[in-house]
């Protein structure tokens, strides 16, 4: 990231999950950043592999932290050169890595009200909410500034469409 700011400077605080999503996700947010004239801070949020109390139950687990942490840091910086060619964004701010649940690590993490929250809209099929909790929506329920929602990439629900169409399964279009 370039040149630091004080903190007193406004954020727009971006999810970064290192998904060919979370791309699009991260490049929306730094143009927000930019039309706003506000720091840009990508953060990733990690926990052990089976959650926090599992590793906690588990004494030797407590010696892979700093691995898990390692490689949290190594997917987001790959995150940051897929996207910018590099971990200099252009804008000012500060990248993090965080441990905890996505969710509230980064309600957490932006914590003003002038702070701005860009996170990934997540996939609209029942099968997939199901399984895997919405950051998105935890993140819209909780946060005390506002949060932007950005929605999947076209190519994602054209991926889908093509899918259903020719396995012949009824319903050819995505919901809205």
């Amino acid at each position: 990231m370039s040149a630091y700011r004080p903190l007193s400077a406004a954020r727009v605080m971006v999810g970064v999950s290192g998904s060919l999503d979370g791309a699009a996700v991260l490049s929306r947010a730094a143009a927000e950043a930019g039309r706003r004239g506000a720091e840009l801070w990508p953060v990733l949020a990690w926990e052990p592999p089976e959650g926090d109390p599992a590793a906690r139950r588990f004494p030797s687990a407590t010696a892979l932290v700093p691995v898990w942490e390692r490689l949290a840091r190594e997917r987001l910086v790959g995150a940051l050169h897929g996207v910018f060619g590099g971990v200099d964004t252009g804008l000012p701010g500060q990248a993090l890595v965080v441990r905890g649940a996505p969710g509230p690590a980064l309600v957490g993490t932006a914590d003003r009200e002038d702070d701005v929250l860009v996170v990934g809209a997540g996939r609209r099929g029942r099968l997939h909410r199901a399984l895997w909790p919405s950051v998105g929506r935890y993140c819209l329920a909780h946060a005390m500034c506002p949060v932007l929602a950005v929605p999947p990439p076209l190519r994602a629900e054209l991926a889908a469409v093509r899918r259903r169409s020719v396995w012949g399964l009824g319903r050819v279009w995505p919901r809205v």
